[in-house]
């Protein structure tokens, strides 16, 4: 009688899965589960890509900036980096009251700050003055692009990891929209001032290094983020509000002149109030 062909080769895998527990335990073992990915054929409402429809309206407003400066327009092209800024303050919170976030959408937005604010306000401080500073100017745009690049690159880092510890009430350095407008303070106030460039070029160069550092330095600063207002000072925060916008209209380039220096001014005073340690906060 012939023996049952099964009955060895079932004998054999018995024998092996016992003589092997490693083995026998891999093959037992569940998979861990994987987080569920998007259909390639899943279609979007407008509504959903109306956040990332505003990052590519910013990366054209920046490089417009560019044309602009290079056609020395340099108001127009400074006031398309401050949209920028706008466009970049509302993507990221309209994707996540949407519920629309993506990973497309963040390395799309980290590339428009890169583009926005690191590589269009040292270009515009280039052609507007230092053309004539021969290679040092050159190599300020250059350092300051490359701290935008390594603190948005320090950001992405941080994004991805599980590190929830950072404060989120702080930035780790100056943010690049802010670095951006502190770069080009010296033209905000040669447009106050109705002149052209009246600093040194040395004096600018200096200026546009340290700003540059700052972005990547460890020096902890306000996010506006998280500011809560009391409500029994609500009122007076909304007057305050009127007036900056009412100053801003009438005053444009003294009112952001001004809202740079304050900027500086409470960096420097909240600075000896807030250390942070070694593991880093929040970038930005």
């Amino acid at each position: 009688m012939a023996a049952d062909p099964e009955t060895p080769g079932t004998d054999r895998d018995a024998a092996a899965g016992a003589g092997s527990p490693a083995t026998g335990a891999h093959e037992t073992a569940t998979p861990d589960p994987k987080p569920a990915q998007p259909k390639a054929n899943e279609k979007l409402t407008l509504i959903q890509l109306l956040p990332n429809m505003l990052t590519v309206v910013a990366i054209c407003a920046g490089l417009t900036a560019i044309r602009y400066g290079l056609q020395g327009s340099y108001e127009i092209a400074v006031q398309l980096i401050l949209l920028a800024a706008v466009l970049d303050g509302m993507d990221g919170r309209l994707a996540r009251a949407l519920k629309s976030e993506s990973g497309m959408g963040a390395e799309l937005d980290s590339l428009a700050d890169f583009l926005n604010f690191g590589v269009a306000p040292g270009f515009l401080l280039y052609t507007w003055a230092l053309e004539d500073s021969r290679s040092f100017g050159w190599l300020a745009v250059l350092i300051f692009a490359v701290c935008a690049v390594v603190r948005l690159a320090r950001f992405n880092v941080q994004r991805k990891s599980e590190d929830k510890e950072h404060d989120n009430a702080y930035f780790t350095g100056v943010p690049s929209p802010a670095g951006a407008m502190l770069v080009m303070l010296p033209m905000v106030l040669s447009f106050a001032f109705a002149t052209g460039p009246f600093l040194p070029d040395l004096v600018i160069v200096v200026w546009m290094v340290l700003v540059g550092l700052s972005m990547i330095s460890r020096i902890p600063t306000w996010s506006f983020k998280t500011t809560r207002i009391p409500r029994k000072n609500a009122k007076f925060f909304l007057v305050a509000v009127a007036f900056a916008l009412a100053a801003a209209v009438s005053y444009a380039w003294i009112t952001l002149a001004l809202l740079c220096l304050a900027y500086i001014a409470a960096v420097i005073i909240m600075l000896p109030r807030r250390k942070l340690p070694l593991s880093g906060r929040k970038d930005g």
